[in-house]
């Protein structure tokens, strides 16, 4: 009985263990594990533009024309005729001087002017009848030379008195002092009794014409000198000249400006050149003295590679790009950057038109490693520009 009893719990325990080994056969599930999914990136296709090149450099704003006010003969101030701070046209009288005395020179003038003109009536009468009566024989040659001369006399006199009176009347109308210019006009330095002196070297006033208005800009001659290697190279072409402003409380100017000129000369001290721009000042909201920050459009880069600005890493100062190629592998290129602009860098070199750059998700993908892309969608209220200005590569 005992040996029965061992022989069912073997037969048992044989059965147990082949019931278990019959549910372990290793199935196509369990012999391999799934594959993990591709990381997914956003890209952008390359694409090449004509590229503004903006710098952006800081300015003063300068009136375009400034006139100071200084009498042009001596007396005393009789009138004012402005309004402090107000604007005058040209030829607006600002002050009046007692023109008394100048008057009275005047009229001196004209009364001894009409003396010679009647002496030199009596003159002219005996020039004359010489001239009839010298081939007769009546006068003699002497007499009639004389005759002459003195007429020619009578003649200059009458001219230097006519000069005499219309000097007089200057200096008469110099008693009214006008304004040479159209423009504001400062804060009087004088008042009514005040006398005055011809050419003092103190001003009565001061005008500035406000509108238009000058900006003169400071740029470095190194950057000056970079420009004109890539234009006379053929790298960069002649740009619209144009210039917009920032105001000192981070507004944008709302007029553009036009490039006029840049001096030839640079400043020793500095080592800067002053480029002088003019813009439209109707609403007076530039005024001299005043701070500005100007981007100055110098020339355009044909056929750069523009990038956003996500798309483009600085690594230890060098800009650098995740490109996936067509069978979904990543690959880092380093890029030579021309300049940027508030949505895009421009590339010159690193990155081909067609190409698809990384510019979301670069940090779930390694170069070498394979990925899956979607077409980057720019931020919501941006918008992509098709040829943004560039603020020049420093370098």
């Amino acid at each position: 009985m005992q040996s029965t009893r061992k022989s069912y719990a073997l037969v048992l325990a044989a059965a147990l263990l082949s019931g278990c080994g019959a549910e372990r056969p290793a199935t196509p599930d369990h012999a391999q594990e799934k594959a993990p999914p591709l990381a997914e990136v956003a890209v952008v296709t390359a694409t090449a533009s004509d590229a503004p090149i903006r710098t952006e450099l800081p300015g003063r704003v300068v009136a375009l024309k400034i006139a100071e006010v200084r009498p042009q003969v001596a007396g005393v101030i009789v009138r004012r005729h402005f309004d402090e701070g107000g604007d005058v046209r040209a030829g607006d009288v600002l002050y009046d001087i007692d023109a008394a005395s100048y008057t009275a020179r005047r009229d001196q003038a004209a009364a001894e002017l009409a003396l010679e003109k009647a002496a030199l009536v009596n003159l002219r009468v005996i020039a004359e009848r010489y001239r009839k009566l010298i081939d007769s024989k009546v006068v003699t040659q002497q007499d009639h030379d004389l005759a002459q001369a003195n007429h020619e006399q009578g003649l200059a006199r009458v001219a230097s008195r006519e000069a005499a009176l219309r000097s007089a009347q200057i200096d008469v109308q110099r008693t009214q002092i006008r304004s040479p210019i159209a423009g504001r006009v400062g804060r009087s330095a004088i008042t009514e009794g005040a006398l005055v002196a011809a050419g003092q070297q103190e001003a009565l006033a001061r005008v500035q014409q406000l509108d238009p208005i000058v900006v003169d800009i400071a740029q470095s001659s190194r950057q000056v000198t970079q420009l004109r290697r890539q234009l006379l190279a053929g790298d960069v072409q002649r740009g619209k000249r144009a210039v917009t402003l920032m105001l000192e409380d981070g507004s944008v100017y709302p007029h553009a400006g036009e490039l006029k000129f840049a001096e030839m000369q640079v400043d020793a001290n500095t080592g800067m050149v002053v480029l002088r721009a003019q813009f439209p000042n109707p609403e007076r909201l530039l005024a001299p003295g005043m701070y500005v920050r100007a981007q100055v459009e110098q020339g355009v880069h044909a056929g750069a590679v523009l990038l956003p600005q996500q798309a483009v890493r600085h690594d230890g100062g060098a800009a650098s790009a995740l490109v996936v190629d067509a069978q979904g592998q990543v690959a880092r290129r380093t890029l030579d950057i021309i300049g940027m602009d508030g949505e895009h860098w421009a590339v010159r070199d690193g990155v081909r038109v067609g190409e698809k750059v990384v510019v979301e998700g670069g940090s779930k993908a390694a170069p070498g490693a394979r990925v899956r892309s979607v077409e980057w969608q720019a931020g919501k209220g941006k918008e992509k520009p098709s040829a943004p200005g560039m603020a020049a590569a420093q370098g």
